[in-house]
């Protein structure tokens, strides 16, 4: 993969005010100065490391969701999964492989500008299919289901789980707190008494904690992901959100699944900022929405020395965005899908305009396809049009995913 330098662009990254400059790319990684094709962005776009997207179920990314009847919220999870067995989404998602259901989650991620994921599943059922797939789903983490009796008893339990990830510097990653029975409401106490609550944990929804468990999670250190359309959508509620930042806990960004969740994380950027307004009132800064996808993200999957800035030595992980505001952060937090100009992962760039096609040596690569998006043809990774075709023959009938912004 040809090295290459992106110049004259507004480059965005935590720690530091936005700069026009250019960036390069030596390798896999962002280097201080460059050689190979350059392409000049004309001051007109913004640079960005790539977004992260801390929760997900990869195979549980289909469309409509499936929620609480009408006028009616689910008081924990379980409900909803009994509800989402006996669904039509269920039947019609049952069409197809799991192979395609990660396939699409994957283009899901790639088409919002994620480069990086959790698919929250234990390894054994995940292990084999993350690495097909053409964005970088995180397969070093411990996990659990959720800190109670009724959970799905993931991965090889709590205390064995969580060990291997302290060992390892990995990430722990569970939901907690997801609902308002007895056992929800005292997910950080069992986590407590558990020994486990400390900054390699990374806590998923946390919508029962209490201003007490707020303060234990901010000086433990540990993470939290803030899903909040999901949250809304099966609870009529969400974390404390405003408080959990106040207290300085590190809170990142989830989409969870498409079946309760937004559309990807561009869409859920836009839905939690007004939901925000909404609750509180006043308007939840575009620079810290930034940097909850990006450095807080990296630093709770214990990545943030690999990935979450544009530094010299980290992994050439890059978003490009059209320049639609002004303002660097309230650009990205307004972006669509249809803005992205370019997409790199680790070096190799995985989608963009064909202006850049340079950095593929010139010509389309074997392994990539051009759709088009809007009214621009690009190049991208891998076969999502034939992907997308696959599906809607093996359904019956043109099923619409709202995270694919292309027509095969």
């Amino acid at each position: 993969m040809p090295d290459f330098i992106l110049k004259n662009g507004v480059i965005v990254t935590a720690g530091k005010k936005p700069r026009a400059g250019s960036l390069a790319v030596l390798g896999d990684k962002i280097a201080a100065k460059g050689k190979g094709p350059e392409a000049d962005l004309g001051g007109k776009s913004f640079v960005y490391p790539s977004l992260i997207n801390t929760h997900d179920h990869l195979q549980g990314n289909y469309r409509p969701a499936v929620g609480p009847k009408k006028g009616e919220f689910y008081l924990t999870w379980l409900p909803w999964d009994n509800d989402l067995k006996a669904s039509d989404t269920f039947k019609e998602r049952s069409q197809l492989t799991r192979e395609n259901l990660y396939a699409l989650s994957g283009y899901k991620c790639l088409f919002s500008g994620v480069t990086t994921v959790n698919d929250h599943f234990p390894q054994k059922l995940n292990g084999a299919i993350l690495p097909t797939l053409p964005i970088r789903a995180i397969l070093e983490y411990g996990l659990a289901h959720e800190a109670t009796s009724y959970d799905l008893k993931w991965g090889d339990g709590v205390d064995v789980e969580y060990k291997r990830a302290v060992k390892n510097k990995w990430p722990f990653i569970t939901h907690l707190s997801e609902g308002f029975d007895e056992e929800a409401m005292h997910g950080v106490e069992t986590i407590e008494k558990l020994g486990i609550l400390d900054n390699h944990c990374l806590f998923v929804h946390c919508i029962g904690f209490s201003d007490g468990d707020i303060k234990k999670v901010a000086k433990a250190g540990a993470s939290v992901s803030w899903c909040g359309f999901s949250n809304m959508f099966m609870f009529n509620t969400t974390c404390k959100i405003r408080k959990m930042i106040k207290a300085g806990v590190n809170v990142t960004l989830g989409t969870d699944s498409s079946a309760t969740g937004s559309a990807n994380l561009l869409s859920e950027i836009k839905y939690d900022r007004e939901l925000y307004r909404r609750l509180y009132g006043e308007d939840l800064p575009a620079k810290t929405i930034f940097e909850m996808a990006t450095v807080n993200a990296a630093k709770a999957f214990w990545m943030d020395d690999r990935i979450g800035t544009l530094e010299e030595g980290k992994l050439g992980d890059i978003l490009v965005l059209k320049g639609k505001a002004d303002d660097a952060y309230e650009n990205l937090a307004s972006a669509s899908m249809q803005d992205i100009e370019l997409l790199v992962l680790a070096g190799k760039p995985i989608l963009g305009e064909l202006r850049f096609l340079d950095f593929l040596g010139g010509s389309l690569p074997s392994g990539y396809s051009q759709i088009k998006i809007g009214r621009r043809p690009m190049f991208v990774i891998g076969d999502p049009a034939g992907l997308y075709a696959e599906c809607r023959s093996k359904i019956g009938f043109k099923k619409v995913l709202d995270y694919l912004p292309f027509e095969p």
